[in-house]
């Protein structure tokens, strides 16, 4: 009886300690939080390659940085609606104080942002401090990392480049030490000093790579952090199945916000407004993401409703378009479309140190030349785009600051100049037809691409080409993440991809192409004196004439080299199901799940 009272005293005093425990919790994760998400509102996503993680130091994987954007927060972000972009506050209270001298840019945190909840911080609130930016901006700097973002930085900030320096006498990278140019005079407040005004700087403070990471977390999870993304965005991680299926949950410390964005002169911003305005944000507490690489596959998927959004894929665009416009049958049935030309371009690049197609003597530049003569952009935008593409006339895309609309190639589709210009040079036809180098060794191009087919078509346009001014080429076929990385190492000798605006500045592509970003960035491994002396002399001017000029010159030096073959530029139309409410999609911005809602 004494022994059962006691038991029964113990169990009451253990219900009411659970009882504080999980009020002391609830408390601890709702205070100065607004809970929107609702857990029940899924979002399904689909993504038409792989990611290769979420740690964006490492990467400029597109679908990589779609979900990092998530998952992660920077000091300045976009507004929603806005066109042309337009920078706001997102962890920063405010737009910085900027010197007189354009120099030094002071920044303060707003209080009460917390990173996700995570096992390294031992079930403690971990707030977001102005060190955090400074450690992920140091990120960028360390040469372990080989960072393909490092170019953002590099030369900009003051003392930081001394201390990459010597990380690479030393072997590591000091991270205790201080960098002149990084301060936080106090928990919530960020002074950066550049050692030059920079027009842009504003705009790579937005970017994916430099937003606020957890040392103890980056140190915890070592090379594995890439797939434990910890931020104090408004999703966290909760399922990742490589190469096939993401799953994103609402962070249940986020903050939120209030949708209050303000429409255009258009009707579909309009009618965002009367869908989405006053509501607590986010309200999606679930985001299941789907790889499907096949564009067949994912028009099905989208059809049978398991699919949210998506961009019409092109080999659909006859079906669900008539002169542009979705058709009515789709129309009927709530879809709505949303067309836009995306601030990009597709390219070939050559891989400039390959013994094959690499190198700076006429020889080389002329076997590049008549490569790049021989591939049918026309026929690209017809057979492969259904007519939803731009040819691209230089590097800097339309909707990016220092695009100029006048501007033409010097290179066109000319197969018989570029069969008289391999004769010159002494690349001769074999009875078979090919040709060989003017060694007389054989001459193949290897060419890597995806197994998709679009790419497939892509591949058949090129040995087409090809076939005509005899040059021999090998297709090899590899998942874009791993394509990526070999592109990185600059292990291919030639490959197709595209790059999407990090900001709207010309700059953001044209960096692409600066010698110093050499297997970071610059993934053919392009040095040309002359191209990165421009580059030089352009970004130390301010936005405008003179610093668009600059970028003309940069584009004929690159044609003169012939370092890439610049294709199109896609119009990309979203497909949007009646479920989705508040969807238009961003130019430069590509997380937009916090910004949506869904009828149930």
């Amino acid at each position: 009886m004494t022994k059962r009272g006691n038991d029964s005293m113990l169990s009451a005093a253990i219900g009411k300690l659970v009882a504080v425990f999980l009020l002391s919790t609830y408390v601890m994760l709702t205070a100065g939080h607004a809970f929107a998400a609702d857990p029940d509102k899924v979002i399904h996503s689909v993504f038409e390659a792989a990611d290769d993680g979420f740690d964006m130091v490492r990467t400029q994987n597109y679908y990589s940085g779609w979900v990092a954007d998530a998952i992660f927060e920077t000091l300045l972000t976009y507004d929603y609606l806005a066109r042309p972009a337009k920078l706001v506050p997102n962890t920063a209270e405010t737009m910085p104080e900027i010197s007189p001298d354009g120099k030094t840019y002071v920044f303060r945190l707003k209080k009460h942002i917390y990173f996700a909840p995570d096992p390294v911080f031992g079930g403690r609130q971990r707030e977001l401090t102005a060190n955090d930016y400074i450690y992920a901006i140091k990120r960028l700097a360390d040469p372990a990392n080989r960072s393909p973002s490092a170019g953002f930085i590099r030369g900009k900030i003051a003392g930081l480049d001394a201390l990459t320096e010597k990380a690479v006498r030393m072997g590591r990278f000091d991270y205790d030490e201080p960098a002149s140019g990084l301060q936080a005079p106090d928990r919530y407040t960020l002074r950066i000093r550049l050692n030059a005004p920079d027009a842009n700087f504003l705009y790579v403070l937005a970017y994916g790579a430099l937003a606020a990471v957890s040392r103890e977390v980056v140190e915890a999870y070592g090379e594995r952090v890439a797939f434990h993304p910890v931020g104090t965005g408004p999703y966290m991680l909760k399922e990742y199945v490589p190469r096939s299926k993401i799953v994103l949950e609402a962070n249940p410390y986020y903050r939120g916000f209030v949708w209050d964005f303000q429409p255009g002169d258009d009707a579909w911003d309009e009618r965002l407004v009367r869908e989405m305005k006053g509501k607590q944000m986010p309200q999606i507490g679930r985001v299941e993401i789907a790889i499907i690489e096949e564009e067949q596959s994912r028009w099905l998927s989208f059809m049978e409703g398991r699919i949210d959004f998506d961009k019409l894929p092109q080999l659909a665009a006859p079906v669900a378009l008539e002169n542009g416009r979705l058709k009515q049958e789709f129309v009927d049935q709530g879809i709505r479309q949303y067309a836009m030309v995306e601030p990009e371009i597709t390219y070939t690049l050559f891989n400039m140190e390959d013994p094959v197609t690499g190198g700076y003597s006429k020889e080389k530049i002329a076997l590049r030349r008549a490569i790049a003569m021989s591939y049918n952009t026309q026929a690209e935008i017809e057979l492969l785009r259904n007519g939803m593409a731009k040819k691209a006339e230089m590097i800097v895309p339309p909707g990016v600051a220092g695009h100029d609309p006048s501007y033409k190639s010097s290179i066109a589709h000319e197969p018989e100049l570029a069969s008289r210009l391999l004769d010159y040079f002494g690349y001769r036809r074999q009875a078979d037809g090919y040709r060989t180098m003017p060694d007389g060794s054989p001459l193949v191009l290897k060419i890597r691409t995806e197994a998709s087919a679009s790419s497939r078509v892509v591949s058949e346009i090129w040995k087409r080409g090809l076939d005509e001014i005899g040059i021999r080429a090998e297709f090899e076929v590899g998942n874009f993440a791993d394509n990526l990385k070999d592109a990185a190492g600059c292990r291919l000798m030639m490959w197709g991809g595209a790059w999407h605006a990090d900001y709207p500045e010309g700059e953001n592509f044209l960096q692409l192409l600066y010698g110093p970003n050499a297997g970071r960035g610059n993934y053919g491994c392009y040095r040309s004196k002359a191209f990165d002396n421009l580059y030089r002399q352009a970004v130390r001017l301010p936005p405008g004439e003179k610093r668009n000029a600059l970028y003309v010159m940069m584009n004929r030096q690159m044609e003169a080299d012939t370092a890439w073959v610049v294709h199109v530029s896609r119009t990309r139309n979203w497909l949007v199901r009646p479920r989705v409410l508040g969807f238009k999609k961003h130019p430069i911005m590509q997380s937009d799940w916090q910004y949506l809602d869904v009828v149930r």
